[in-house]
């Protein structure tokens, strides 16, 4: 891909728990100071070395990057679907929704809101994602390019304000519609771009600690261990104890499956 203008700041966005059987599909965003590359970042802040896709780091390197990244972004965000909306919508769709959600939800790392980012730029029109003017001679999250790891962006659907769920008459109406912003998505982004590795770090990490949580009230089928991923340990425990709650009961290995009949050759 082509490198990022190093006076550019963007929004690096993936998930993690989407392959799971079980909790939700969680998604982060990150801003980073502007970068040209992660060797020019790690020499900005050597705290950040190192940062790459979650998965190829060991779960104690995940857990001291994570609140590097809270402390040195210049803002990061979750968004969170739970089983009921991702039975409901897709996962695909979920994750997308978690996708936006973790951009909405932005707030600014720890240096930024203490004065210390060393970049100098901060996102400080964060209701602009509610349709309010940036602020003079500040970027707004609207003029902010989202980076999206994979082959997908995200539907304009989603930024229009549909829900994840049918709202009923008692509800209160979608927000208001968000302008698409500039999107990009790159395959193996968590590898190779900074801010995606960083928001591959928060989201792992985040869903992690709450499969390890959530291990503790359905004690039964190992969450701590394979955090929800269709193990043959998980398979069988769902087989004997049946699904719990945080289960998505429309996934091949959680549904009951119809029974196998043969046929007769006669």
């Amino acid at each position: 891909m082509a490198p990022l203008h190093p006076a550019t700041p963007y929004i690096g966005i993936d998930e993690a728990g989407r392959g799971c059987l079980a909790g939700p599909v969680v998604a982060a965003a990150v801003i980073l100071p502007p970068h040209a590359d992660a060797a020019t970042l790690a020499a900005l802040l050597p705290d950040l070395s190192g940062l790459t896709d979650s998965k190829k780091l060991t779960a104690a390197k995940r857990e001291a990057l994570a609140p590097r990244i809270r402390q040195h972004a210049v803002a990061w965000g979750l968004g969170v679907v739970w089983p009921r909306d991702i039975e409901r919508i897709n996962i695909l769709q979920a994750t997308f929704h978690a996708m936006w959600r973790a951009v909405r939800f932005l707030r600014p790392g720890h240096a930024a809101r203490d004065g210390a980012n060393v970049s100098g730029w901060a996102p400080a029109p964060l209701t602009d994602l509610h349709g309010l003017p940036s602020v003079s001679g500040k970027f707004g999250l609207s003029d902010v390019p989202l980076i999206i790891d994979g082959d997908k962006t995200i539907p304009a659907a989603v930024f229009a304000g549909q829900p994840p769920r049918p709202v009923r008459s008692d509800q209160a109406a979608p927000a208001t519609p968000f302008p698409a912003p500039v999107q990009r998505a790159v395959v193996g982004g968590d590898a190779l771009v900074p801010a995606v590795s960083a928001a591959s770090i928060l989201a792992k990490t985040f869903r992690d600690q709450f499969m390890t949580a959530l291990d503790r009230r359905f004690p039964h089928y190992g969450l701590a261990v394979h955090k929800g991923y269709g193990t043959a340990e998980h398979m069988a425990a769902i087989a004997e104890h049946g699904p719990c709650p945080q289960h998505r009961v429309t996934f091949r290995g959680v549904r009951p499956e119809p029974p196998q009949t043969q046929g007769s050759l006669l």
